[in-house]
Order: structure tokens, then sequence, then C-alpha cells
């Protein structure tokens, strides 16, 4: 991990020192996104910061940037995906509290305030990731499904025909 990152924090008390931290974190380090890529080569530039706004509200705001190796599903080719992340998750105790956090806050349930700070930069990395990775400027593959596929389905014979001919009796 990162020297500049400790693998767990009091997230209560962070808002209360108002503290930050920023560094790099190498992919490798985050075993839930490493299996939604093609490599763990590279590293995930962070800074995260504990608040309180002017409301009152105790929150953690997460920057992340990295280039993200992932597989193009049209081509099949690896290439690296920018990422930037910048969110502000405001800390609750409980499902409930969710309701009173302001517009533009996501929440994160912190029951008993321990915080590992490795999986809230992974969780938000993991949250960016498409659903279906595209190269950009990757040529588009084009296919009419129809009438074509629909000819050579009834040429096949139907395996089920085979039912015909053991018909029960109505009785």
């Amino acid at each position: 991990m990162n020297a500049g990152l400790p693998e767990t924090v009091d997230a209560w008390r962070m808002v209360q020192a108002r503290r930050s931290f920023q560094g790099i974190l190498p992919l490798a380090a985050l075993p839930r996104l490493r299996d939604s890529l093609a490599a763990v080569d590279g590293e995930v530039a962070f800074a995260v910061e504990f608040d309180k706004d002017d409301l009152g509200v105790a929150y953690v705001h997460v920057r992340a940037d990295a280039a993200l190796p992932l597989i193009c599903q049209r081509s099949l080719e690896t290439f690296a995906l920018p990422v930037h992340v910048d969110t502000r998750l405001g800390l609750i105790v409980k499902e409930a509290d969710e309701a009173a956090l302001p517009s533009g806050y996501e929440p994160l349930l912190i029951g008993d305030g321990a915080l590992r700070l490795a999986d809230v930069i992974e969780d938000e990395l993991i949250l960016a990731l498409p659903v279906v990775p595209v190269k950009p400027g990757s040529a588009q593959v084009t296919r009419t499904w129809g009438e074509a596929d629909a000819t050579e389905a009834a040429n096949e014979p139907n395996p089920f025909s085979v039912l015909q001919k053991i018909k029960l009796p109505k009785s």
C-alpha cells in the first residue's frame, strides 16, 4: 500500500481533525477492481479529504485519477481508459440517515466509524467502470439479424419432431 494511506481510520476523528490523505496506489493493491482489468500494471493517484460542510454534514471528498487497462468488447484489444473520480460521500450511521443528505452527496454507511480508505477509493473506481468497455475510435461491427437467420433455422430439422410420434391418446 501507500505509506501515506493508513490501513483503517476512524472516520469521525478524521472529520473532526479535517484530515486529508493523498498519494498513489498500485492497481495490483485493489483486489476487487483487479478482476475487471486486463492487467494490473499502473497506479491510481488519489486525494481523500474529511470535513463538514456549512450544514454540518460530515463528508469525505474522494478524488482519483487512473488509466485503467480494459479489454475492448468490439476489437478484443487492450486499451487504457482514463478515469477521473471526484465525489463527495456523506457519512451516515444507518440507512435511514441517507434521506437527510443534501443533494450532491452519495451516502457512505460507516456504522462503527472504522473506514478502509483503499476500499473507498476502489469502490469509486469500480463504479466508474463502463458496463461494456469499448475502445474510443474502434470500428463498429454491423450485422443484420432477422430474415437470413430465420430461413437458416427453418431448414434445420426440429429436434422435438420425434415427440410427434409418441403422443399419448386422450382419455
